[in-house]
């Protein structure tokens, strides 16, 4: 991000006006680090990231981790924010902000093309490899029970997004996907369901 703001001639304060194009890019950039990292260790400590990381899939994984996903953004996020928007004084409008200004970026078919591309699945399949499959996997190998290996990867996957209002979303989102990671010993259904996720949030504000 620094490097295509610094060659747009653009500050920090400037980044909600970059194009849809550029945030791609410096997207792009941070899956190339996340996605290497898994890549790097596993070939010098391990066999590879299919059998180290789970990342296989059957075709049952696609409909069942997808529908998980969506029931997690209907009903289950609404139930869990009732109370938190209520206590915060905020609205569902402020929840869905950062969301929301993506979204708006997207004001021509190549830009809702992108925006389908980076956030329903460029995003779920990087995240769940470096989340689930290295770090959760990883934390597991290290002797630390299943249960506190996926609440330390849910809490690291949502502060990594940087956004306190959906902090508690994304930590919860995080839990149901480390646990379908752990149960089937796969990556696929972690996947789907984020992949279901985030589309939902994205045809959601599209439609709006």
């Amino acid at each position: 991000m620094t490097v295509i703001l610094s060659a747009t001639g653009r500050t920090f304060d400037e980044v909600d006006d970059l194009p849809l194009s550029l945030v791609a890019i410096a997207q792009v950039g941070l899956w190339l680090g996340l996605l290497g990292v898994p890549l790097v260790a596993t070939r010098r400590k391990g066999r590879g990231v299919v059998p180290d990381l789970g990342l296989r899939a059957r075709w049952e994984d696609a409909w069942r981790g997808g529908l998980i996903g969506v029931v997690l953004q209907f009903p289950v996020l609404p139930i869990l924010y009732a109370p938190i928007l209520a206590l915060l004084d905020k609205t569902s409008k402020e929840l869905e902000g950062p969301a929301r200004e993506l979204t708006d970026k997207a004001d021509d078919p190549l830009g809702v093309v992108l925006l389908i591309l980076i956030v329903g699945v460029g995003a779920p399949i990087i995240e769940e490899i470096f989340y689930r499959g290295l770090l959760q996997r990883s934390l597991v190998k290290r002797g630390l029970p299943a249960g506190l290996a996926i609440a330390i990867t849910s809490v690291v996957f949502g502060l990594s997004h940087f956004e306190a209002l959906q902090l508690p979303g994304l930590m919860v989102a995080g839990a149901v996907f480390g646990v379908l990671a752990h149960r089937t010993g796969r990556l696929g259904p972690a996947i789907a369901a984020h992949v279901g996720f985030n589309m939902v949030t994205v045809v959601a504000l599209l439609v709006a």
